[in-house]
């Protein structure tokens, strides 16, 4: 038999539901504070977290060219761009943190392997191209996929997204520069561009999950105004911002089969290969151990600075007593080698 508590917490339960569901359908945001489901909670955690890591994760391919830049002026802007990658990554787990979770279990979750991230940034660089196809493509898409988070349900989240928005449309437009100019260049510059597009062509169209069929958290994001728009409605706002931008390139792009369907109103494309996409995404690709072998040095090498910044953090804690601040000034006059 429920006893009167019991009722009186499914009551209040129920009522927080309630108030939880007029603010999603009144497009309000929920704020740290709010009560909110522990699904929508799990749902934030795992999404905010994955995009930090990808921020994380994905300065590897780019900064590998840091220092075979083709100018001062290159080497300038991409360390510029690294950068930004590492103030994304800071903005999304301060963003997770108001959810519950810490930075150290994020961090712990991504280099022990529990924690996914985007399965571009497991493919290689070989070529300076590469850093324009990234910033054409895979920050292209990033764009697509990012500005309808801006005005996701979660506060925190939307808000963080506005920024990185704003960063990401210049990353987009610096890799559009430097496959523009290599276009402009040499024979051998036009094929390294065009091999580069060919090559990411394929995964940045991945980056935007399954298909809408088999996509299991996809609609639940909707319902609870996370996601604005399903998978498959963004890659093709995608695609449909590639053909004009690749025409003014004069890239091709490598699908034979992509053409407007005029009755359909959407792009007709090839199939995509979702078996290497899931082999990917399962830490299979071709660079998955060498970028989370990198993040764990990385960490590790990292260590003392971090117990520094802890220990300095736990002096500067509490108020010192008035006889330690007299007992440090009475050493600071005394004259070098005098002992106390």
């Amino acid at each position: 038999m429920m006893t009167a508590p019991d009722l009186s917490v499914m009551e209040r339960d129920d009522e927080a539901q309630a108030d939880f569901d007029a603010l999603i359908a009144a497009e309000q945001r929920i704020e740290p504070r709010d009560w909110m489901p522990d699904a929508y909670r799990k749902t934030l955690i795992r999404q905010i977290s994955q995009h930090a890591h990808s921020e994380i994760i994905g300065m590897q391919p780019e900064g590998n060219w840091i220092t075979r830049a083709p100018s001062l002026k290159r080497k300038a802007i991409l360390m510029a761009k690294v950068q930004d990658e590492a103030g994304h990554g800071l903005y999304l787990y301060s963003a997770a943190q108001t959810l519950g979770i810490t930075r150290d279990e994020m961090t712990q979750q991504l280099i022990d392997g529990k924690a996914k991230y985007s399965s571009i940034f497991n493919y290689p660089t070989p070529t300076w191209a590469d850093m324009g196809a990234i910033g054409w493509l895979v920050d292209g898409a990033a764009i697509c996929n990012q500005v309808p988070l801006c005005r996701a349900s979660y506060g925190p989240y939307g808000r963080a997204m506005v920024r990185v928005c704003k960063e990401e449309s210049f990353h987009q437009r610096q890799g559009f520069e430097i496959l523009l100019t290599l276009m402009q260049g040499t024979p051998a510059q036009r094929e390294m561009a065009q091999d580069a597009v060919n090559r990411w062509y394929w995964p940045s169209l991945m980056m935007f999950g399954p298909p809408d069929d088999a996509s299991p958290n996809s609609a639940q994001s909707m319902a609870w105004k996370i996601k604005r728009f399903s998978n498959d409605e963004l890659r093709q706002r995608f695609v449909g911002m590639l053909v004009p931008q690749a025409e003014i390139l004069g890239v091709t792009l490598p699908d034979p089969e992509l053409r407007w369907d005029q009755d359909a109103q959407r792009w007709h494309m090839s199939e995509i290969d979702w078996t290497e996409f899931f082999e990917v995404l399962a830490g299979r690709g071709p660079m998955n151990a060498v970028r989370l072998q990198n993040r764990r040095s990385a960490h590790d090498d990292g260590a003392w600075v971090r117990e520094a910044a802890a220990a300095y953090a736990d002096k500067h804690a509490f108020p010192r007593s008035l006889s330690e601040e007299r007992s440090d000034e009475t050493k600071r006059a005394q004259p070098t080698g005098v002992a106390s």
